[in-house]
């Protein structure tokens, strides 16, 4: 895939041409992830708020990424909207920022990820630069269309800001974090993803994203769920976390093998 088609991500994405699946890791290893973007997924997330990776690591793995011919997005941790930027200048198509709760803080992520007139996004992408082959007056004009401004809803308070989230010049979709929506939702008594009253606030959350004409996006633990969440109209969904796809793959050759041993 070309840089044009990698960079295509943000306009494929922000016109519901829907289906996408995300790899997600975790694991700090660039070569991880680019085994991962050599599958059939639509792009690779780089889990930096739960996952161990620093900023070099990461911005290796996107080159990775890249060099996959699929785009790489990140989500950064809880209100580190100045690794944002940074991501942005090593050339992620795109940021997922959690704890999005307010109107306020979908404006305070949107500074430090778009350029003016939405934003304040500082100058320096040089690896950007270098990835997408574009001049500098180009990436300037070109970077806010080229790169997306994510917001997760996965709170009480979020769940209830939702339209004034969307509003929000510059946020160009949500993703929504079932397992912490669960716990806030349930008062702290337990984590249900898949709970039916989950299932009814991401319809919601689906249905407000096409209101506002931007796109969605969740998180699923495993490929049936994430159909599922397709099949609720998200434009973009997580089929597990790179852990659990090493560890499943690794337990179905050790059984195979056992089994085929044993003469069962």
């Amino acid at each position: 895939m070309s840089a044009a088609e990698i960079d295509g991500f943000a306009a494929r994405i922000r016109n519901h041409q829907g289906g996408m699946i995300s790899a997600w890791v975790g694991i700090p290893d660039a070569t991880l992830a680019n085994h991962l973007a050599q599958e059939a997924f639509d792009a690779v997330v780089l889990d930096m708020q739960h996952g161990l990776w620093d900023m070099p690591a990461a911005a290796n793995a996107v080159g990775q990424v890249r060099l996959a011919g699929k785009p790489a997005l990140a989500r950064i941790p809880v209100g580190d909207f100045a690794s944002a930027s940074r991501l942005l200048d090593a050339g992620a198509s795109g940021i997922i920022a959690p704890m999005i709760n307010s109107a306020e803080d979908a404006q305070a992520f949107v500074r430090t990820t778009k350029y003016p007139p939405f934003g304040e996004r500082s100058w320096g992408p040089s690896l950007a630069l270098n990835h997408t082959g574009l001049s500098a007056d180009d990436y300037l004009k070109n970077a806010n269309a080229l790169t997306v401004a994510i917001a997760m809803v996965e709170t009480r308070a979020a769940l209830e800001a939702i339209d004034a989230i969307l509003g929000v010049a510059g946020i160009d979709g949500i993703f929504v974090g079932p397992s912490d929506l669960s716990i806030a939702l349930s008062n702290g008594d337990q984590v249900a993803p898949n709970a039916a009253e989950i299932d009814s606030a991401m319809q919601h959350a689906v249905a407000r994203c096409r209101a506002h004409g931007k796109f969605a996006c969740a998180y699923a633990a495993d490929g049936e769920r994430a159909g599922e969440l397709l099949k609720f109209g998200f434009d973009l969904v997580i089929a597990g976390a790179e852990t659990t796809q090493l560890r499943s793959g690794a337990r179905r050759a050790i059984n195979a093998a056992r089994r085929i041993a044993s003469g069962s």
